[in-house]
């Protein structure tokens, strides 16, 4: 088995079978951070940001001279990584539900096993810890919550964005269209057109397949929305190893009113470039029949 996937079942393994693991500590002790182990990119090949330690962060940031670096603030160039869990802490405080959004939530809720816990099976992204996965795409904003890692390409007339986790990308229209009135499909990404306003660069989004959830919630679950949603980004570069972005949610179908996340810090990896990482439908269902369910239900298939 690739060592993407084995990696996730193993990961997926250890936090059904020990969920204390994590956060059990002695009284008035701070946890001590496991050593991670990096992996090696082949000679001439830069290493994947999730591949990457803290130690080799801190030895590519001093070789590539990051901190006072000279940058073009209207440049988002780069491979960029925000670390274990970054992302995921913004999706905090929605507002108040509609009734068609309180229904929308509500069926996202999952079963639970004989114990009571939570088994997350409504979550079909792959994301979920305990979800059979069927390989759905994440789609956006969700997609940002991955830790993996992504890469900003500037081009004369639009802008990519390359993610790692899933191997997908967005196009962000920078040529002057506008976004269309009624989509004549729903995207997972969403239809996206970009504009510089001084140093930020904003993004705007819609026409979003109502499938994807905006996050995923605890104990179980995920934020709703509907195809109506429309996602503003303010992304903005304050010095060369640092870019920071914005994102305010508006679907007045789900939510009563606006939802700005707070922002999030996304730091610069010089060190390290876009590998592959693909959710493969016939690697999962070994995930799912060998390890999710015999943790989630004693069986096995």
């Amino acid at each position: 088995m690739r060592y993407g996937i084995r990696v996730f079942i193993v990961t997926l393994a250890a936090a059904a079978a020990f969920p204390w693991a994590a956060s059990a500590q002695a009284p008035g002790r701070t946890p001590e951070r496991p050593v991670v182990p990096s992996v090696p990119a082949p000679e001439g090949w830069k290493s994947c940001p999730r591949c990457q330690n803290e130690t080799d962060r801190r030895e590519a940031n001093a070789r590539y001279k990051v901190e006072g670096h000279a940058f073009n603030a209207r440049d988002l160039s780069g491979v960029w990584y925000g670390g274990e869990g970054a992302a995921g802490r913004i999706f905090v405080n929605p507002p108040p539900y509609t009734p068609l959004g309180k229904e929308r939530f509500d069926a996202t809720i999952g079963e639970k096993n004989e114990a009571g816990e939570y088994l997350h099976t409504k979550d079909t992204s792959g994301q979920g810890g305990g979800a059979q996965v069927n390989c759905d795409p994440r789609g956006w904003p969700r997609l940002a919550t991955g830790n993996y890692g992504f890469e900003f390409i500037m081009l004369p007339d639009r802008v990519l964005q390359f993610f790692e986790q899933t191997h997908t990308w967005r196009t962000i229209w920078t040529d002057g269209r506008t976004l269309p009135d009624s989509p004549p499909e729903l995207r997972w990404m969403g239809w996206n057109v970009g504009r510089w306003e001084g140093n930020t660069f904003i993004i705007e989004s819609t026409g979003f397949d109502d499938r994807s959830w905006i996050s995923a919630t605890q104990p179980d679950g995920g934020f709703p929305h509907s195809d109506r949603m429309r996602v503003v980004e303010r992304w903005r570069r304050p010095n060369y190893g640092m870019i920071e972005v914005e994102i305010t949610i508006n679907d007045p179908e789900i939510y009563t009113k606006p939802w700005t996340l707070r922002p999030l810090q996304v730091a610069l990896a010089p060190g390290a470039e876009i590998w592959e990482y693909f959710c493969v439908p016939s690697d999962f269902n070994t995930f799912n029949n060998d390890i999710y369910l015999p943790v989630a239900t004693g069986d096995k298939k």
